[in-house]
C-alpha cells in the first residue's frame, strides 16, 4: 500500500475512534474538510507540520502513522537516542534507506555530543 494512502487510513481509523466528524477535525487543523478527506484517501500528502499537528490533535505519537516496516530493528539498537530523536530522524523522510536513515541517526548522535560540550 502507498504510504500516503497508509497515512490517510490511520488518520481516518483515529478520527473516528475519537468520534470526531471531518469538519471538527478541518476546524481544529484550521483547513478545509476537503484537505481532510483528501489526507484521508492518500490523494494528497500530509507534510510534516501536518502530521505532528495531526498526532497531536488524535492524541497519539506521530509513529503511529507509519507502518511498522519504516523502523527497522537497526533503530532498536540505537538505545542511547531519545524517543522524539528517534522520531525526527524518522519522520524527515519515511521513503528513505535504512543507510540514509543511520546516517540521519549519526547526525543526532554527533549533534547531542557537541551539545554536551557547550
Amino acid at each position: 500500500m502507498e504510504l500516503s494512502k497508509y497515512i490517510g487510513k490511520k488518520i481516518k481509523e483515529r478520527r473516528e475512534h475519537l468520534n470526531i466528524t471531518q469538519d471538527e477535525l478541518a476546524e481544529m487543523m484550521n483547513t478545509s474538510r476537503v484537505t481532510i478527506t483528501r489526507y484521508e484517501n492518500g490523494t494528497r500528502k500530509a507534510n510534516q507540520d501536518a502530521l505532528f499537528k495531526l498526532a497531536r490533535l488524535l492524541k497519539v505519537n506521530v509513529a503511529y502513522f507509519y507502518p511498522d516496516q519504516n523502523y527497522p530493528s537497526q533503530l532498536q539498537a540505537n538505545d542511547d537516542l531519545t524517543e522524539n530523536q528517534r522520531l525526527i530522524a524518522y519522520s524527515i523522510d519515511p521513503d528513505i534507506s535504512d543507510e540514509e536513515r543511520q546516517d540521519i541517526i549519526n547526525l543526532v548522535k554527533i549533534a547531542m555530543k557537541n551539545r554536551r560540550r557547550i
